[in-house]
């Protein structure tokens, strides 16, 4: 399947700054430990002050859907931290994943994240960069591509609304797998992560403007030299890695895992 990826209305660029672009995804809260949301935390504490801006990569949480006059219980800290974040003047951009693709008005008005739901073209740190969380990408998953085209339907959507938050998290606390995956990334994640690079290489070979293809929801990070100063990268996760990316003008991206 091919994503072209198109420049959001609402994400204005960002000006090249000496600090570092920070990007992680794959946090998953709601599933990981209390220690992993509290490490996150610390994270992003840490991003306010080395960062010159934030990229969530997707899957920031297990399940999300706001209701209209509700929004899911247990992220609060995460939520106030990056209210603080924005408040303090860093930029934050979430993408929303196969988890949490159903972000809305709380995010972009009460915490005020720039939120997004597809592929995107951005210019980050002076890569000209093809942004997207990964799930339908690549060859195979047919069965997750028919669902997703169904779970991404303004019907389900509004029917979904219908059903009462503990009904609707339990049937989506259901649905998730990622509990499954506390143990390690299996081998079917290992070839999942593997399409997800293939793909990337050839994101970058079919389109010469690209300098950078940036992905996750496979869970296994990795930075891949594609061709001289264009790479792949997947920033891999906090369920097992605690990792993030960083993207620095001139310099090479670098993947770091977080001990603080």
């Amino acid at each position: 399947m091919y994503f072209p990826g198109v420049i959001h209305p609402d994400y204005l660029p960002i000006p090249m700054s000496e600090k570092p672009i920070h990007l992680a995804s794959d946090i998953h809260l709601g599933v990981v430990p209390p220690e992993t949301e509290s490490a996150f935390v610390r994270w992003l504490e840490h991003t306010g002050d080395a960062a010159s801006q934030l990229i969530l990569n997707g899957d920031l949480f297990d399940f999300w859907f706001e209701y209209r006059s509700a929004i899911p219980r247990g992220y609060t800290r995460v939520l106030g931290a990056l209210a603080n974040l924005v408040d303090g003047g860093l930029p934050v951009t979430l993408m929303g994943g196969n988890h949490d693709w159903w972000g809305g008005s709380f995010l972009t008005q009460e915490i005020g994240v720039t939120f997004l739901q597809d592929p995107v073209v951005l210019d980050l740190a002076g890569f000209h960069t093809f942004l997207a969380h990964g799930d339908g990408l690549g060859r195979g998953d047919l069965g997750y591509r028919l669902l997703r085209a169904v779970l991404r339907s303004g019907i389900t959507r509004w029917s979904f609304g219908w059903l009462h938050p503990d009904v609707g998290a339990t049937v989506a606390g259901r649905v998730s797998k990622t509990e499954h995956r506390m143990r390690g990334p299996s081998d079917s994640e290992r070839n999942r992560a593997n399409v997800l690079q293939e793909w990337g290489r050839r994101k970058l070979r079919d389109d010469p403007d690209l300098d950078l293809v940036v992905l996750g929801h496979a869970h296994i990070p990795v930075v891949e030299e594609v061709e001289p100063r264009r790479y792949y990268v997947n920033a891999g996760d906090w369920v097992h890695h605690r990792s993030y990316l960083t993207l620095s003008a001139g310099e090479r991206p670098v993947l770091r895992e977080w001990e603080g």
